[in-house]
């Protein structure tokens, strides 16, 4: 029954992927992109990683996706269709996945995976110890974060203002 679940939430990840990727209305792909988030926290919760998969939910889809999202409205394109892609851009893609899907075989293949016999320390203690500490913790990594989703936001806010004082002078 675990492997059934564990399938049904890869196959719900890979098709909103595929989806949040090929949508012609930015809109709806970052509806996709929202769905795609939700089932890798899906994932993390039959994991039994709750705590990382509530962090899923509140950053990524509470945070990054709503950013997104304000971020289209701003810009007042959430109707419009994206541009249809060139064969030339069809061709680049189809080969970068297949040289990302041939690149993480032979990780797999080179490096041999064993389970951990040792349980992991998933306690919210251990885990923020592990992401503040400055020597070899994530602090820089999410203060850098933070700094790039400060710069999206005002840059989206720079475009709209720059859309609407264009209209204006028409």
């Amino acid at each position: 029954m675990d492997s059934i679940i564990f399938y049904c939430i890869a196959l719900f990840i890979l098709i909103s992927g595929l989806l949040a990727v090929t949508a012609r209305h930015i809109f709806r792909a970052a509806i996709w992109l929202l769905f795609t988030l939700m089932g890798i926290a899906a994932l993390y919760f039959w994991m039994n990683v709750f705590f990382v998969a509530a962090v899923q939910i509140i950053i990524y889809v509470g945070g990054i996706v709503v950013l997104i999202i304000f971020s289209i409205f701003l810009t007042q394109q959430a109707g419009q269709k994206m541009a249809v892609t060139s064969a030339k851009q069809s061709v680049f893609s189809v080969a970068a996945v297949l040289f990302g899907i041939a690149f993480i075989a032979s990780i797999i293949g080179r490096f041999y995976f064993v389970g951990r016999s040792e349980t992991l320390n998933d306690s919210v203690n251990a885990i923020g110890t592990q992401l503040m500490s400055f020597t070899n913790g994530y602090a820089l990594p999410f203060e850098l974060v933070s700094l790039l989703l400060l710069a999206a936001m005002v840059g989206s806010i720079l475009i709209a203002m720059k859309h609407k004082t264009e209209n204006k002078n028409n």
